[in-house]
């Protein structure tokens, strides 16, 4: 029976509860809605939906899904029981076992199945089960770590099959208890039967060479490892000191060679390796790692700390992109050289500043401008005026729902997972570049936070101290939860962590309040929280007679912000000092200052009067300020009647145009040339406009505030209202397809198409194929598969003894023209 037929009659025959569950633990089942019960088997079997749902498994359940993997064939309906694994997972109690097939037969990744031909009536009353047919594809050729087994290795390694008829017979004549061969399949089902056993095992390696069962245990988690030449062919009857273990394995056929630098444990050699079991280190009970202590207290300082210091950074970074724009690169992102500047400008290195610059594009605080191909600050930004706790929940929603990892700037593009390999070419990723986008990074970044949440909890002392979690703790962990995502977790964990002591969400090492707020999905707490710890900002500095302007601690934005304006910021931390120069007044002043505002901004934010060499400074600058003096003008009035001009100089509408006189002929205006224009028309007049408007002076449309970032937690469960309206279209869509082949649509028929024609290519079976022409006749053919992929199938047609390709899309039907051969 097909698999996607028995897991529809499984999901049919669940409660409407089970149903809820199984949504709840795969939302993508219902997303969009699936029309009855075998388009949900359907789209429960494909390989993306499996997976997902093999992602959120922790490592007992892999095991046991692993297990039930290796001791099932789904091409032949050979089923196991919970009895059955319970004797190939050592560790594991057979209640735990038939819990954790319970847990996955309700996430649809086994279903019940009849037992095997030949079972004991005894075993009979056993459950019996099957896995989902598309986990052979999402596990990989090494479920548990074991390799394939010599039947596969002779069908799918061309070398090994030419020479293992001459080996097994090698053996034979050497006196080795096993059978001779003459084809190689017979050869492999002899070296399968020689080393079936751990006891035949240790037999075989009683007279091996010293270090071969140090070797054999570098194989005891994973088949394949790298072996330089690893094809060379080593005679069983070589004997003596120069004879290496690996060239003594080769010749036993306890390696097989892959190519020039690689081999493989067989299966059976690896089964006996691990006593006969599958699993050796089962265990419920997740790692605990030693952990070393911090105070509570330390942990919220530093937390805050780091919280004041971005948001100062952040603030300075923002002004500093608004007076110059960052120019990009051809290939995108910010080049070196930028990069250098506005780390001196923030006085920061050129790392801190690459991750700076990406927490500020990831939150909207700076935009691309595809005019000028470079990075500035969007109009009239809400989040400069926004208190500070507001600020800093601005950047962690937007941090946590980005798919831009900021760590990763200036990391080597070929340590990138899935990235291009460079070699030697020394690349990095530039900042705001491509390369820092991973698109798992807000399930990595919430499933971090959870398991810092977790160990905390666990490790939290009664005397309020804290445990300090490192990069390796959280990796332990994450292993055991989800060993499926473990390359992800590795990948980014370390970056996660720094990014998010930079937000204040770790402190000192430890998981801050605010961090366990977000990771149970708490932001209101985490900013009550911190709008009772964070120290106010400062609206006073401390002006010195060495023109400089000290800043007590952190300040507020506001006054952040002019300050830069008229002083240059030196020093690192909250103590900032801002120095006054000629440069910087005259700065101030084309920035609209006068001498006389300059100086009460300073009276009233100075807590100390303001020093006379300051004062003198400043009226000395003004004092030649304004030399040459420039305006602005969008559009002009030419005319040869200097009296008309004088009076529409004098009239009412003079105001309003913003008119000036440049000579008797010649008047500007302020006002855009098509608006002059249609005033000069209100008032009887008939001007002609010379050429287009340029684009610089056409008024630009009222500026979008960016909103701002709210996150949601990924991989939530759908709303109850979805659920409810997908289980009433699956009570009413009638029951599943049966076992025979019926009419069946969609999403359904084309996974039960590619079932069954994957089946007949691992079978090599014949089929019934219906396929329709390019004028849409249809013709019954029967053909052997060879291979699908890409959306074509390629046959061996018996009767013609032709190979040919067919489209997927063009096959009508397909049903198996033989039966299994028991």
């Amino acid at each position: 029976m097909s698999l996607i037929r028995a897991l529809g009659k499984d999901l049919e025959a669940r409660s409407n509860d089970s149903l809820r569950a199984l949504f709840a633990a795969r939302p993508d089942l219902i997303s969009p809605p699936v029309p009855d019960f075998a388009a949900l088997a359907a789209r429960a079997s494909s390989r993306v939906s499996v997976q997902r749902a093999l992602e959120r498994l922790n490592r007992p359940q892999m095991q046991v899904l692993e297990s039930l993997h290796l001791c099932t064939n789904t091409d032949t309906g050979h089923s196991a029981s919970a009895e059955g694994l319970h004797q190939l997972v050592r560790g594991a109690s057979l209640p735990v076992i038939e819990q954790i097939m319970g847990t996955l037969q309700e996430l649809a990744l086994a279903h019940p199945a009849v037992p095997p031909h030949g079972t004991p009536p005894q075993a009979a009353g056993q459950h019996f089960y099957l896995p989902v047919g598309s986990l052979k594809d999402v596990v990989g050729i090494y479920p548990a770590g074991l390799g394939r087994s010599y039947t596969e290795l002779v069908r799918l390694q061309p070398a090994f099959a030419q020479r293992v008829v001459q080996l097994v017979s090698e053996l034979h004549r050497s006196g080795f208890a096993i059978h001779d061969a003459t084809t190689p399949m017979e050869a492999a089902l002899a070296l399968q039967h020689w080393t079936s056993s751990p006891e035949a095992l240790r037999d075989i390696l009683a007279n091996a060479p010293e270090r071969t069962t140090a070797l054999l245990a570098r194989f005891r988690n994973w088949a394949m490892g790298a072996v330089p030449q690893a094809q060379r062919k080593a005679s069983v009857t070589t004997e003596g000191a120069d004879v290496g273990p690996v060239d003594w394995l080769l010749a036993r056929g306890l390696l097989v060679p892959l190519d020039a630098a690689h081999v493989e444990l067989p299966h059976s050699v690896g089964l006996a390796l691990r006593g006969g079991a599958i699993i050796n280190d089962f265990t419920l009970s997740p790692p605990v790692p030693e952990l070393g202590r911090t105070t509570a207290a330390l942990r919220r300082n530093a937390a805050l700390s780091a919280i004041s210091e971005t948001l100062r950074l952040v603030s300075e970074l923002l002004h500093a992109v608004r007076e110059t724009p960052l120019a990009t690169l051809r290939s995108g992102g910010v080049g070196v050289r930028e990069m250098r500047r506005l780390s001196d400008l923030l006085r920061i290195d050129q790392d801190a500043a690459g991750r700076l610059l990406e927490l500020c594009g990831l939150a909207g605080l700076i935009r691309l401008d595809v005019d000028s191909s470079s990075w500035v600050q969007p109009p009239q930004l809400e989040w400069l005026v926004l208190p500070r706790q507001e600020q800093w929940l601005w950047l962690v929603n937007a941090w946590l729902a980005s798919e831009r990892v900021p760590s990763m700037v200036g990391q080597p593009v070929n340590t990138v997972p899935g990235g291009p390999s460079r070699g030697a070419s020394g690349i990095t990723i530039a900042a705001l570049s491509a390369g820092a986008q991973r698109p798992d990074a807000p399930v990595v970044r919430k499933r971090i936070l959870e398991i810092l949440h977790e160990l905390t909890l666990e490790a939290e002392g009664p005397d309020g101290a804290v445990p300090v979690l490192d990069a390796a703790a959280v990796l332990e962990r994450a292993e055991w939860s989800q060993p499926r995502m473990a390359r992800r977790f590795s990948s980014l964990i370390r970056g996660v962590l720094a990014e998010a002591e930079l937000l204040g969400l770790v402190g000192s090492g430890a998981l801050s309040q605010l961090g366990s707020a977000f990771a149970e999905d708490d932001p209101d707490a985490a900013l009550a929280i911190l709008g009772e710890h964070l120290p106010a900002a400062l609206n006073h500095v401390l002006l010195q007679a060495d023109l400089t302007a000290v800043a007590p601690g952190y300040l507020a934005p506001a006054l952040t912000e002019k300050l830069l304006v008229m002083a240059d910021a030196e020093g690192r931390g909250p103590a900032t000092i801002y120095r006054f120069s000629a440069a910087s007044i005259k700065r101030a002043l084309d920035e609209g200052y006068d001498a006389a505002g300059l100086l009460a901004f300073l009276r009233e934010h100075s807590a100390t009067a303001v020093p006379q060499p300051l004062e003198y400074l400043v009226e000395d600058t003004a004092s030649r300020h304004g030399s040459l003096r420039v305006g602005q003008a969008a559009s002009f009035i030419q005319s040869d009647d200097e009296a008309a001009l004088r009076e529409l100089l004098a009239g009412p509408k003079a105001a309003q145009l913003g008119l000036a006189r440049l000579s008797p002929t010649v008047l500007t205006s302020s006002a855009p040339p098509r608006e002059l224009a249609a005033v000069l028309k209100n008032l009887g007049l008939s001007p002609s406009v010379d050429g287009a408007e340029p684009a610089h002076l056409r008024r630009p449309a009222a500026a979008q505030e960016s909103p701002r970032p709210v996150y949601t937690a990924p991989g939530i469960a759908p709303p109850a209202e979805e659920v409810e309206a997908q289980l009433d279209v699956l009570r009413q869509a009638g029951p599943a397809v049966g076992h025979h082949s019926g009419a069946t649509d969609g999403e359904a028929a084309t996974q039960l198409g590619l079932e069954a024609l994957q089946r007949a290519i691992r079978l090599k079976q014949r089929i019934n194929m219906n396929v329709v022409d390019n004028l849409g006749n249809a013709s019954l053919e029967v053909v052997v598969p060879l291979s699908v992929s890409g959306g074509r199938v390629r046959v061996f047609d018996p009767a013609k003894d032709t190979e040919r390709v067919l489209s997927v899309h063009r096959i009508i039907d397909i049903e198996a023209a033989e039966e299994l051969r028991q």
